[in-house]
């Protein structure tokens, strides 16, 4: 399997419309095909020394092998994502891995 999480630091400031614009463009990645588990949300409410809270959204895929992911990356969907969202976000984090 390969994980791909992506964490989302949006700009301050952003109006109601901007964060539902973004929330509405995060949500649509969920329609790529290759995607086999799909989620996003915010920080749990869980606090502890070890658990970084600071970003706002976290997206979390899965795909059956990296080939998948692949497709993901250049599919339209992800791409348009991208270019109607990039101004939304001050800094993306991203973690890739592969099950062992």
């Amino acid at each position: 399997m390969f994980v791909h999480v992506v964490n989302f630091w949006l700009k301050k400031g952003l109006s109601q419309e901007e964060i539902q614009k973004f929330e509405a463009g995060v949500s649509s990645l969920a329609d790529v095909d290759t995607v086999d588990v799909f989620s996003v949300g915010k920080p749990a409410k869980t606090d502890r020394p070890v658990i970084d809270r600071s970003y706002d959204y976290c997206l979390l895929t899965t795909f059956e092998e990296e080939a998948g992911h692949d497709v993901y990356q250049t599919h339209p969907i992800h791409l348009k994502f991208i270019d109607d969202c990039k101004e939304l976000w001050e800094k993306v984090l991203i973690y890739d891995s592969e099950s062992i």
